[in-house]
């Protein structure tokens, strides 16, 4: 009897260890520092834009509004402030490394998305108090920042 209980309480300690192995990590944001090092190009083109400037613009009534912040931070994350990298292409932990990049399907394995086109709606919608209308093709051009 005394077997029994020792050996279910070692079985259940492994499974549960095997579970906090197994369990992977969400994502997580890294910041336009960190992808300007490889990017310096697409950097440079993103700070000349309203997107790397779009916390700023907000009054401070409104740097306090989850519903203004949420657009105009990445990750809902005001130390990541203004619509940066990952606001498009996803959260880069996973495949911020040289060594995934340089591999298109194993950075998009890792949750890159190069063309984020489908993005832009997220905050460019009739939810947006300023919203007065959105055109992919129309507002491209003014942030287009290719490899």
């Amino acid at each position: 009897m005394r077997f029994a209980k020792v050996f279910t309480v070692l079985v259940a300690a492994l499974f549960v260890t095997a579970m906090a192995y197994t369990v992977v990590a969400a994502p997580t944001y890294v910041g336009v520092n960190q992808c300007k090092m490889c990017h310096m190009k697409q950097y440079n083109v993103w700070k000349g834009t309203a997107h790397a400037k779009a916390f700023d613009v907000l009054k401070p009534a409104d740097q306090a509004k989850p519903a203004c912040v949420k657009c105009h931070v990445t990750g809902d994350n005001k130390s990541l402030p203004g619509v940066q990298c990952e606001a498009c292409h996803g959260p880069g932990s996973e495949y911020k490394m040289f060594s995934v990049m340089k591999n298109l399907k194993e950075a998009e394995a890792k949750g890159l998305t190069p063309k984020p086109v489908g993005v832009c709606v997220k905050c460019h919608n009739k939810n947006s108090p300023n919203f007065k209308g959105f055109d992919f093709k129309t507002m491209w051009p003014k942030i287009q920042h290719g490899l």
